[in-house]
C-alpha cells in the first residue's frame, strides 16, 4: 500500500505505537516523530499531510508522550475536521480536540463569558446580511442584493485583518483591494452594523474570534487556564490563516514551542477573505530551532500531471514561488495531458462532453470526474452540453445555471416583455431581439461594461452576460426570432437540466475544487481574461490566479484536459489567446519546460500522437474538416445544437411520425425509471424528434443520429429499432438489454 491509498471502511486498529509508523514513507515517518519544538510540515499537493499529521498525533498519544485531551488540532473546514477525527478514531487516538478556528474560539467563549464578563453569551447571529442591510437603510444607502452580499463581505474581511470602520478606506488603498463601492460609504455601513450589534446585543461570527483574543488577552488567568488545557497544537493549512487567527493561535500557544503547522504557499488561493501565507513563511523566522520536514512525494497524480504542474510553478514569481516544492510522482506513467483549441464556447463544451461521455464508456465512473472553471458563470453552458450528450451532472459550491436567482428574475423579465410586446416602454427604439434583450437586463443589472472587482455584483453580472451571448446566438441562428422564441428556448433549456439530484460529473470552480480529487480533471475556458482573471490588476493578483490553476492541475489523478475556444460565438472572430500561464508547457507556445517526467501534450488538432496518447480531437481542424452542418430541407447552415440534432431548421416542416414520438417518450420514461436516472440521461426530446422523423431501420441508420452514437446504440438499440418497425416490448424481448 502506497502512502496515500484510501484505507478500507473499517481497518483495524494499529496493535502498537510503532504499527501505528507501519506504510508511512521517510518524510512523513520524520513528521510523526518529531513530537517536541516547533514543526513545521511543508507538504506539496497529493503528498499525503493529513495522513502524516494524524498518524504524528496518533503516534505520540499511543506512546504516551502526547494525552488526546490536551491536543488540539485546528484546521479550516468542518469537513476536514470532521475526517481527521475519523482517522485519529482507527488510530486509536480517541479524545483529541480536531476543530475548525470558529468552533474552537466559540467552545471556549461560552465557558468562560460567565467568569470574564457575567451574564450569558449574547446570541450568535447566524447570517448578517439582514442587519448590514438595515445599517445600510439607515445610512441612507441603498444597496441591492447582490451589492449586500458584497458589503457583507468587506466587513467581514476587515474584522479578520483586524481593520476598524474608521481605517478601512485606509487599509483598502494600502493592500490594493478593490472596494465594490466608495470605501468611505463601506466605513459608513461598517460602522452601523457594529452599532446595531452591539444596541441588540448580538455577536457575528468573526466577533467570535475577537471576543476570544480580548478575554485571553486582558485576563490571563483564563489565559493560564486554556494553556493548561491544550498543550500540544497542530494547525492544518496554515496558508490560509488570517491576521486574526494567527493571533488567537498565538495567545493560545503561549509562548511555548509545542506547535507543529503544516501547509504549501503554493495553494495560497483565499487572499481576498484575508488569508496570507506570510505565517507560514517566515514559521522559521518565528522559530529558529523548528524542525522543517518536505512532503514532495505525489501519491495522487501521474508522472505527466506532477510535471506540468512543477513547470507551472517554475515560471512563477514573488515570495510564495521561492518557496515552492518540486513534486516527484510515485505513480505509475500516465496520458500526457491534452490541450485543446476550439472555435467557439459552445463547441468547447460539447468536445468535452463527448470526450467526458468517452471516458465513461471506458469504464471511468462518472464521479470521478470533474469540469473545472474560473467562475460559476461558466457552468450554463456545461450543463447544457453535458445534458444533451445525456451525461448526469451534479453542482458543486453553485446553484444550476437556472436555477440561480438573477437569472430566474431575469428569465421573469424577459418572460414579462414578451407578453407585453409593442406596449413595453423598455423596448422602444430597441432593434432586433439582442437589443431587446439586453433593454431588458439592463433593469436586472447588466451593463455593456462589466463592474470593476469580484464579488457577487460582478457574479450577477456574469450570469446576465451569459443571457445576453445566448440572445446574440440565438438572434444571429435564427434571423428574425422574438422575445416570446427566446423565452421558450430558456424554457426548454431549463427543463433539459432540471433533474433529480444523480451521481455525476462535478461541475465546479476551481476554488470550490480545494481540497478534492479526481481521476479525471477538464480545465476549461483558459483564455486571457478568465485565466489570468481581468481583474487581476497587481503581480500578486496575477501570481494568485497561477496558483489557482495550479491547484486545478493538481486535482487530476490520471487524466487531464485543458482547453480554451478562440471566439466566444461560432462564427465568431477567432481574438481570444490562450492564458499566458502555459507559455513554454505545451508545444508551439515556447521553449519547453524542463525537469520532471515526460513532455507537454501539445495541442489536439486530431491527428494524434500514436499510442495509448492518441486522442479523437474536438478542436478547430476537425471541426473545419466535418465541415457545416446544412438543414435537410432548405439547406441553410445550422448553428443551434438541437437544430443539428434535427438536422433541419427548427420552423423548417417537419415530417416526425407523432405516433412514433409518443411511443418513444413513454418507452424513455419506462426506461429513466428502471435506471434510476433522469429521462434526459437516455435521449433528449430532440434526439427523440429526430429518431421519429429518420424512423430508422438498421443499426447503421441509427447510429449516425446526433445524440445515439455507439454507447447509447449498444445499450438501447435494440429497443428503439423495435419500436420504429412497430414492434411491441415485453420483459422477454427486453431482456439482455440496457445495461452493458
Amino acid at each position: 500500500m502506497t502512502a496515500a491509498t484510501h484505507s478500507t471502511l473499517f481497518p483495524q486498529v494499529p496493535e502498537s505505537p510503532d504499527a501505528v509508523l507501519e506504510g508511512l514513507d521517510p518524510e512523513q515517518r520524520e513528521v510523526a516523530l518529531a513530537l517536541h519544538g516547533p514543526v513545521c510540515v511543508l507538504a506539496g499537493a497529493g503528498t499525503g499531510k493529513t495522513r502524516a499529521i494524524t498518524h504524528r498525533i496518533a503516534y505520540g498519544v499511543r506512546a504516551g508522550i502526547l494525552q488526546p485531551s490536551t491536543v488540539l488540532a485546528v484546521t479550516f473546514t468542518n469537513r476536514a475536521a470532521g475526517e481527521m477525527r475519523g482517522r485519529l478514531r482507527q488510530l486509536g487516538a480517541s479524545g483529541v480536540q480536531a476543530r475548525t478556528f470558529h468552533s474552537a474560539a466559540l467552545r471556549q467563549l461560552q465557558y468562560f463569558w460567565p467568569k470574564a464578563v457575567g451574564g450569558d453569551l449574547p446570541r450568535l447571529l447566524e447570517r448578517k446580511v439582514q442587519l448590514v442591510a438595515e445599517a445600510a437603510a439607515r445610512c441612507e444607502i441603498r444597496l441591492d442584493r447582490n451589492e449586500l452580499r458584497d458589503a457583507t463581505s468587506e466587513i467581514e474581511w476587515s474584522k479578520v485583518t483586524q481593520t476598524v470602520p474608521a481605517d478601512y478606506p485606509a487599509a483598502v488603498a494600502k493592500s490594493l483591494r478593490d472596494a465594490p463601492r466608495d470605501p468611505a460609504e463601506l466605513a459608513k455601513i461598517y460602522a452601523t452594523y457594529e452599532q446595531l450589534k452591539r444596541d441588540r446585543s448580538v455577536i457575528d461570527f468573526e466577533d467570535v474570534l475577537l471576543l476570544t483574543v480580548a478575554i485571553l488577552q486582558d485576563r490571563k488567568d483564563i489565559a493560564e487556564n486554556v494553556r493548561a488545557q491544550y498543550q500540544h497544537f497542530v494547525v492544518d493549512e496554515y496558508q490560509d490563516v488570517s491576521p486574526l487567527q494567527q493571533r488567537l493561535l498565538d495567545l493560545w500557544v503561549g509562548g511555548r514551542d509545542n506547535l507543529c503547522v503544516v501547509g504549501d504557499a503554493s495553494q495560497t488561493i483565499y487572499s481576498f477573505t484575508g488569508a496570507t501565507p506570510d505565517h507560514l513563511l517566515n514559521f522559521r523566522t518565528a522559530h529558529p530551532n523548528a524542525t522543517v520536514v518536505k512532503l514532495v512525494r505525489d501519491y495522487r497524480s501521474t508522472p505527466q500531471v506532477v510535471h506540468l504542474a512543477n513547470g507551472l510553478l517554475r515560471q512563477a514569481s514573488g515570495r510564495a514561488a521561492e518557496h515552492r516544492l518540486e513534486l516527484v510522482s510515485q505513480r505509475d506513467k500516465g496520458p500526457e495531458p491534452v490541450y485543446t483549441e476550439y472555435a467557439d464556447e459552445p463547441a468547447e463544451a460539447e468536445g468535452t462532453a463527448r470526450r467526458i461521455r468517452d471516458l465513461i464508456a471506458a469504464g471511468v465512473p462518472a464521479g470521478e470526474i470533474a469540469v473545472l472553471y474560473r467562475v460559476n458563470s461558466q457552468s450554463g453552458v456545461y450543463e447544457q452540453a453535458l445534458a444533451d450528450a445525456g451525461v448526469p451532472y451534479q453542482l458543486r459550491g453553485a446553484e444550476r445555471f437556472f436555477e440561480r436567482r438573477e437569472v430566474r428574475e431575469a428569465w421573469v423579465a424577459l418572460r414579462g416583455a414578451a407578453r407585453a410586446g409593442g406596449n413595453d416602454s423598455l423596448l422602444d427604439g430597441a432593434e432586433g431581439l439582442p437589443a431587446q434583450v439586453r433593454a431588458v437586463l439592463s433593469t436586472q443589472g447588466w451593463s455593456h461594461r462589466p463592474p470593476a472587482g469580484s464579488g457577487a455584483v460582478r457574479d450577477r453580472w456574469e450570469s446576465l452576460a451569459a443571457l445576453v451571448r445566448l440572445a446574440e446566438d440565438f438572434g444571429a441562428a435564427k434571423p428574425g426570432a422574438t422575445l416570446a422564441d427566446l423565452v421558450r428556448e430558456l424554457d426548454e433549456r431549463a427543463a433539459a437540466q432540471h433533474a433529480p439530484t444523480v451521481q455525476g460529473v462535478t461541475l465546479a470552480s476551481l476554488h470550490a475544487a480545494k481540497g478534492l480529487e479526481w481521476d479525471a480533471v477538464f480545465l476549461v475556458g483558459l483564455t486571457e481574461g478568465m485565466m489570468p482573471i481581468a481583474y487581476a490588476k497587481t503581480d500578486e493578483q496575477v501570481e494568485e490566479e497561477r496558483r489557482l490553476l495550479y491547484v486545478g492541475i493538481t486535482r487530476a489523478r490520471f487524466h487531464l484536459a485543458l482547453s480554451w475556444a478562440v471566439s466566444r460565438s461560432p462564427g465568431g472572430r477567432a481574438g481570444r489567446r490562450p492564458t499566458r500561464f502555459l507559455n513554454g508547457l505545451r508545444s508551439g507556445s515556447g521553449a519547453s519546460a524542463r525537469g520532471g517526467a515526460g513532455g507537454g501534450g501539445g495541442i489536439d488538432r486530431g491527428t494524434g500522437t500514436g499510442g495509448a496518447t492518441a486522442t479523437r480531437t474536438e478542436s478547430t481542424v476537425q471541426r473545419k474538416k466535418w465541415g457545416p452542418v446544412r438543414c435537410r430541407v432548405c439547406g441553410r447552415t445550422l448553428t443551434e445544437a438541437g437544430e443539428m440534432k434535427l438536422m433541419r431548421c427548427e420552423d423548417c416542416p417537419s415530417d416526425m411520425d407523432e405516433a412514433l414520438y409518443e411511443r418513444l417518450r413513454v418507452w424513455r420514461a419506462a426506461r429513466a425509471g428502471e435506471l434510476s436516472q433522469p429521462a434526459w440521461c437516455v435521449f433528449t426530446d430532440k434526439t427523440l424528434m429526430a429518431i421519429a422523423e429518420a424512423v430508422p431501420g438498421s443499426e447503421r441508420e441509427l447510429v449516425t443520429i446526433a445524440g445515439v452514437g455507439n454507447r447509447k446504440m449498444g445499450r438501447f438499440g435494440s429497443d428503439v429499432l423495435a419500436i420504429c418497425a412497430g414492434e411491441s416490448l415485453d420483459e422477454e424481448d427486453r431482456e439482455g438489454f440496457g445495461e452493458s
